[in-house]
């Protein structure tokens, strides 16, 4: 794990809020969804096949556990969330990350994929710092 290292491309558009047993935890800086990327502290990892047995199931858990937090930074700030996106993509990054974003039936983009879809509204203040308190009292031991 000493060799990891988010790739540089994370720190435009999101915020580190913790560190999981597995996983670095990032508050994607769009306010206009509840998102999380989970970023598998293994260095080299760019595919689910990277990881071993044991981490794939560490991160099926995490984001079993990022999702609900998702849904709770929707419900504190009055959006409930309707369905729950986990994508791993990694077109634009390659590092293995996965996306886990809440989504409502009536956000500007339902149905359409949030990736690349309109101008990010980045959080203010006191909102970013409301959701990473939130993000950081839903800590995972291990």
């Amino acid at each position: 794990m000493s060799d990891f290292a988010a790739d540089p491309a994370f720190e435009a558009g999101s915020v580190l809020a913790a560190d999981w047993p597995l996983c670095q935890v990032r508050l994607q800086d769009d306010a206009r969804f509840p998102w999380l990327i989970l970023i598998p502290r293994r260095a080299g990892a760019v595919e689910l096949e990277d990881l071993s047995a044991a981490d794939r199931a560490a991160l099926m858990e995490e984001v079993v556990r990022a999702g609900a937090l998702v849904r709770a930074l929707g419900a504190a700030s009055d959006r409930p969330v309707d369905k729950l996106n986990v994508g791993a993509i990694g077109n634009v990054t390659a590092q293995l990350h996965v996306h886990v974003v809440g989504r409502r039936r009536d956000d500007a983009l339902w149905p359409d994929p949030v990736w690349g879809r309109g101008p990010a509204r980045a959080y203010g203040p006191d909102e970013r710092e409301a959701a990473i308190t939130r993000i950081l009292g839903a800590q995972i031991s291990g």
